[in-house]
């Protein structure tokens, strides 16, 4: 495990920092295009910073498979 602290970036966060509006956001992530979202609990999901970073730093190659370890399902 490492030091640095991966943190959980919730919603509106996410939004804020990628620009991308929710819908095409939910829409990337049906498609591998965009990280998964983690479920905190019950009720509320959020993102890992670090993933969202991983997509920041080059969005039209993404590929969320690559990124999960390949748990990704993309619709197969």
């Amino acid at each position: 495990m490492t030091d640095t602290s991966d943190r959980i970036l919730r919603l509106k966060s996410v939004l804020e920092r990628t620009g991308l509006s929710r819908s095409t956001m939910y829409r990337k992530m049906q498609n591998g295009t965009f990280p998964k979202n983690i479920q905190i609990s019950a009720r509320c999901t959020g993102w890992r910073e670090s993933a969202v970073n991983e997509w920041m730093r080059n969005p039209i190659f993404y590929d969320a498979a690559d990124h999960a370890g390949g748990k990704a399902d993309h619709g197969r």
